[in-house]
């Protein structure tokens, strides 16, 4: 019983090593390892893939990031040439451009970016360009109000100016017109002459016997003139250029002054040739000097005649 064990024992090691059982176990082998082999290669093939595909989509993150940063800086500088005297249009383009700096600071401090940040940050930037096109509306509608009223304005005034030059024009014609009226109704003073009177009233040109001085003159005709009473203002200058007053309080109003006179007579005028003598008594007075003496008469404010005589010693 025994040998028949080990005689079929080794009947069996000789059937397992026998060339046929050795090469199927080899052949076995090598599918193995050449399998492993191609699966191997494909994992690297495709690690490879993944890996070009992955810096592919790395490289256009970064375009795209970078696109988005020179689009916020471009949106900073259209942001700035933005000008408007509104005060809530100001305060709108003062948030938006710190939105916008700060979300190109974020951006450019990003270092890895996804696909969904780079998304976020497409539609924020899309965001602000928005606002900044409703904004620009705004300012560009906000401006062509503003011309227009800037027109209107000026015409305004243009026509104010016109009018204020036209109105102008008619107060200096208006002007020109009392001036002329004022000349129409102003008299004259017509054939005047000064002469001195002795105590007997008889005409003398010499100082010495010279008690009086007299001025006689016509007002002229004129019908357009004030009628009525009028006041004649008479002023005779000394050839040493004194004038001749009896006080300091006698004056009167002439171009917005009062002036001292020498003697007044009130007369009635009624538009017609009027003689007058106006008369100068010396009496008690210091004694008159000899030499050239000058006469003004005046009326209704008006300088209306002016002459020259001469006394001798």
């Amino acid at each position: 019983m025994s040998n028949f064990r080990r005689e079929k024992k080794m009947n069996d090691q000789t059937i397992q090593e026998s060339p046929i059982n050795s090469k199927k176990k080899f052949d076995k082998k090598n599918i193995i390892v050449i399998s492993l082999a191609v699966i191997l290669m494909i994992f690297i093939v495709m690690f490879i893939f993944q890996r070009r595909e992955h810096k592919s989509i790395v490289s256009e993150l970064n375009n795209e990031k970078d696109s988005i940063k020179v689009e916020l800086q471009e949106l900073v500088v259209n942001y700035d040439s933005l000008k408007t005297d509104n005060d809530n249009l100001n305060n709108s383009l003062l948030v938006t451009q710190s939105q916008i700096k700060n979300l190109l600071v974020e951006v450019d401090q990003v270092k890895k970016t996804s696909y969904t940040e780079i998304m976020k940050y497409r539609d924020q930037v899309n965001t602000l360009r928005d606002i900044m096109k409703n904004l620009y509306t705004q300012i560009d509608s906000l401006n062509e109000r503003n011309k227009v009223l800037y027109a209107e304005n000026q015409e305004v005034k243009l026509l104010y100016s016109e009018e204020k030059s036209r109105s102008k024009q008619l107060e200096k014609e208006k002007n020109t017109l009392e001036q002329t009226v004022k000349r129409a109704q102003m008299l004259e003073a017509l054939d005047l002459r000064g002469t001195g009177l002795n105590p007997r009233d008889r005409e003398t040109m010499k100082v010495a016997r010279t008690q009086k001085l007299m001025i006689n003159f016509t007002l002229s005709k004129n019908l357009t003139a004030k009628r009525g009473a009028k006041n004649i203002y008479l002023r005779i200058m000394r050839p040493d250029q004194l004038l001749l007053i009896n006080s300091d309080e006698d004056t009167f109003r002439f171009e917005d002054l009062k002036i001292p006179y020498t003697a007044m007579r009130e007369v009635n005028y009624e538009g017609m040739e009027l003689p007058i003598n106006i008369y100068w008594d010396n009496t008690g007075k210091e004694p008159l000097l000899p030499g050239t003496y000058t006469v003004d008469v005046f009326a209704d404010g008006y300088n209306i005649g002016t002459t020259t005589f001469v006394m001798r010693q």
